[in-house]
């Protein structure tokens, strides 16, 4: 299977457990895998999926309404992604949360999940 891999998408959003982070946000990075069998594709945008697209969405799901928890924004994430991509056969989302409010050092936390596109 073939992918396109969005990865490092930033922005600026209030998602999480505390007061603070609603009022003042924080950085978090998404990561979207979109899997589609692109061998052979002609050079058609109509005939693959639509990245551009696919950052629209993930933009609009990310800075929208928030979320107390990160995996339910990843879950958010892959679901719109498939909805709006129904030639993806599968989506890998991960959303990042690098300044997390923990105590101690840390290079990231992340929540990933994978999803596939349902078989009508």
């Amino acid at each position: 299977m073939s992918r396109v891999v969005l990865e490092g998408l930033e922005f600026h959003a209030r998602h999480g457990v505390y007061d603070t982070e609603g009022v003042l946000g924080a950085r978090f990075v998404v990561d979207a895998e979109l899997y589609y069998d692109f061998a052979g594709l002609p050079d058609e945008l109509s005939a693959a999926v639509n990245y551009a697209a696919v950052y629209a969405a993930i933009q609009e799901e990310v800075t929208g309404k928030r979320h107390q928890l990160i995996e339910v924004l990843a879950d958010r994430i892959a679901r719109r992604i498939l909805s709006d991509q129904p030639g993806l056969a599968r989506v890998t989302v991960r959303v990042h949360k690098p300044f997390a409010p923990l105590p101690g050092v840390f290079r990231d936390v992340y929540a990933e999940l994978t999803l596939e596109q349902s078989v009508p």
